[in-house]
Formats: C-alpha cells, structure tokens, sequence
C-alpha cells in the first residue's frame, strides 16, 4: 500500500484511508520547500530599494485597482533608471510576469491579468490568482475581506470562499482542500507549478487526486492552507 505525507513529514501517513492533516512542522516543510522552488523573499530583498518598493506597488495595485502599474506608472516611478531593464530584471527574478511583446506587466504572484479559474473579489473588483494557494493569500497578505469563486480541480464543481484577512467566514462546500502536485518551476512559476496548485471539493475528492501521484503531492485542508499562504507572501509588503 502507498504511503505518503506532506513534505518533510516524520509520520506516513495511509493516503487510501484519508487524506494527510498537516501538522505544524509539516507546513513549515512545506512552505520552506515551496520557498526553495520559488524564493520570491529572497528575490525580491536582493533588489535595489527602488526596485523591491516597485514590485511591491505592483502588488497594491493588483489589490487597489485591479491591474498592474502601467509603463507610465512604472517609468514615474522614482530611482530605477532604464524602465525596461527594471522590468527585465523582475521579470528574471520571477517577481513578475510580462506580457508576451515583454512590455508590460501581467502579473505578480499572487495575481495575474490572465483569465484562469480562481477569481478574487477585492476592494469590489474581480482580479485571477495564479493558483488556489495565491487565492487565499490575498485577503491576509492586504487584510482584507475576498470572495473567491473556483472550482475543484477533478470534478469541476464550484467552490466559494469569503474571507476577512486570515479569518475563513464561508466556504462552500464546507470542506474544501487544496493540493499541490511539488514540481521544478523551470523558470516561470505561473506555467508550471501553479497549474498544479489546486482547489479539490472534499476529503474524498482530495484522496482520489492525491492516489495519481502519491509521492509527489501535498494535501492542506482549507485553515492550514490560508496561513500556509499567509506565511508564504505577507514577508513581500512587511
């Protein structure tokens, strides 16, 4: 029989009987390994000041505004120099994502302009996050109140969320989970692991996604989930 756990977990724990509960070392595990994979913090402190309080504008203005900073607004903004090489150089950090002519900007993680399936209801605007993780981070990461609408990754159906900062105050259906199928990022996060980042409907649907792939996937239900996304990217904007 296949056991598996979160990452860095000491106790196996029977995958055909239940999905894993994280405990607390195993969501520190999991957050310093998805922090190997995509070390934004570490990124983004390696910047020059200009830059690192840019990338956190674009932030806000995901969050305020339901965009990104435009070329004007980047090119206004005061130390960086050569706006295309500031935006090059997030962009090879993985702090952003550019559009395909690579002259704007697209997204920063938790958000992008591209329609995928997890919207946000911030601030009364719609935005898309990257992934389930990137979803429920964004009410704690801004301490604000967010309406997610998703769906389950295996079956489809809709799963509904509104939260106030960390605090989860309605989910539909009672017991959603979020899964994580662990892989290299090659480069861009929000075509690769991201994609495999993922709202599943329940406890039974969340074992029969974990079973495709036992040894590379990571079970969280809905609070760990929020504070292992809170953990992840509050250090961005602190």
């Amino acid at each position: 029989m296949r056991r598996t756990s979160a990452p860095g977990s000491t106790g196996p724990v029977d995958a055909m009987a239940t999905p894993a509960v994280p405990r607390d070392e195993d969501l520190a595990e999991a957050i310093a390994h998805l922090n190997r994979l995509l070390p934004l913090q570490e990124r983004q402190r390696a910047l020059a000041p200009p830059l690192c309080e840019l990338h956190r504008a674009v932030l806000r203005s995901f969050a305020a505004a339901g965009v990104p900073l435009t070329r004007d607004q980047v090119a206004a903004w005061p130390g960086i120099g050569d706006m295309d090489a500031a935006l090059q150089r997030l962009a090879d950090d993985d702090l952003v994502v550019l559009s395909p002519d690579r002259r704007e900007i697209a997204g920063a993680y938790p958000f992008t302009v591209e329609p995928r399936v997890h919207r946000v209801t911030v601030n009364g605007l719609i935005v898309h996050a990257m992934c389930a993780l990137d979803a429920l981070s964004v009410a704690p990461l801004f301490g604000v109140a967010t309406h997610i609408d998703s769906r389950c990754h295996l079956t489809q159906r809709p799963v509904a969320i509104d939260m106030q900062a960390a605090c989860i105050l309605t989910a539909q259906p009672v017991d959603p989970w979020v899964g994580i199928h662990w892989q290299a990022t090659g480069g861009s996060a929000a075509q690769s692991l991201c994609l495999e980042m993922v709202f599943l409907y329940d406890r039974e649907t969340a074992r029969a996604w974990q079973q495709q792939d036992p040894e590379q996937t990571s079970l969280f239900n809905l609070a760990d989930a929020v504070a292992f996304g809170a953990a992840f990217f509050r250090p961005l904007l602190a």
